[in-house]
């Protein structure tokens, strides 16, 4: 059932065998793995279902501060959570298995079906339609691509210390300037795919039909090894922008939450410091997502 990439201590790749679409799927779904993300979740839950998103699946990783129940009340019934608080490592070579990558594909195998896309992201990033006024619009002319990489546009502290008033983003709005570059970690992408044919996965890379074959949101495609050029950069029509840090004080308790895998602390201290540094060394002004928010919309249920 499951083929396995390993690490030294982890294992971060699993395969499957794709769900048989529903006759009547259709829409996008997100899915997300949250852990007390109960400030930001209905900022984020909102904004995805103003974009035209048909439900949200998240799984919950152990929250104690009622991320759940904030998620629903900003969703209702465009929303499901599911229990998550684990870590499984394999019985024989005593590898940990990757949570995330675990409920992306429980995702795929028990609510694929239903859906036309799936995208699987966190709650500090958020998919901005560029030109359209919904993401299934924005989708509408990749039809023929079974696999969209999005790469990060990343966001810094923008000179907040503590939380702001207002969320997240009407007040972060200062970002590296070059997602495509390879400084310490800022580039990378996640995807929004065809759930009827992903073969195998892991937190930044989907295999489709078992291919690497992945497209921009142009609908060009690459490899998901070439897609790390800049000739694949687009944000044409749907933006992914990641909200790595937002304030210093939350950036400190990021790194107090620690990784989705067991990593020790100074390790994943020295990688987020790095990370933050690399994005504030150099930034510009985008306001795609206020200007999203600031267009007319029509009402909807993400249906």
């Amino acid at each position: 059932m499951f083929g396995f990439l390993q690490r030294s201590r982890s294992i971060t790749k699993i395969a499957l065998q794709p769900p048989t679409p529903q006759a009547d799927r259709h829409g996008l779904a997100l899915v997300l793995i949250v852990k007390n993300e109960a400030p930001h979740i209905g900022e984020w839950a909102r904004f995805h279902l103003r974009a035209g998103v048909r439900h949200i699946h998240a799984y919950d990783n152990g929250s104690t501060d009622g991320t759940a129940e904030a998620l629903l009340s900003a969703a209702g019934l465009q929303a499901s959570v599911i229990p998550w608080d684990q870590k499984l490592r394999d019985a024989r070579r005593g590898l940990e298995i990757h949570n995330q990558v675990l409920a992306y594909a429980h995702a795929v195998r028990n609510f694929g079906s239903r859906y036309r896309w799936l995208s699987f992201i966190d709650v500090d990033e958020f998919l901005i339609p560029r030109q359209a006024n919904s993401l299934p619009e924005a989708l509408a002319h990749l039809e023929g691509c079974r696999n969209i990489s999005l790469p990060w546009h990343m966001f810094g502290r923008s000179g907040h210390i503590e939380p702001p008033a207002g969320g997240v983003l009407r007040n972060y709005t200062r970002r590296n300037p070059d997602p495509m570059s390879d400084a310490k970690g800022l580039r990378n992408f996640k995807m929004i795919v065809d759930p009827c044919h992903v073969t195998a996965l892991k937190v930044h890379e989907i295999e489709t039909d078992g291919g690497t074959t992945t497209c921009n949101d142009r609908g060009e495609a690459f490899t998901n090894s070439s897609r790390e050029g800049t000739r694949f950069y687009s944000a044409d029509h749907i933006q992914l922008n990641h909200y790595y840090t937002r304030s210093d004080a939350e950036l400190r308790a990021k790194i107090a939450r620690g990784p989705n895998l067991t990593t020790p602390d100074a390790d994943h201290l020295r990688r987020v410091m790095r990370k933050v540094a690399a994005i504030e060394a150099d930034e510009i002004e985008d306001r795609a997502a206020i200007e999203f928010l600031e267009r007319p919309h029509p009402e909807r249920t993400g249906g």
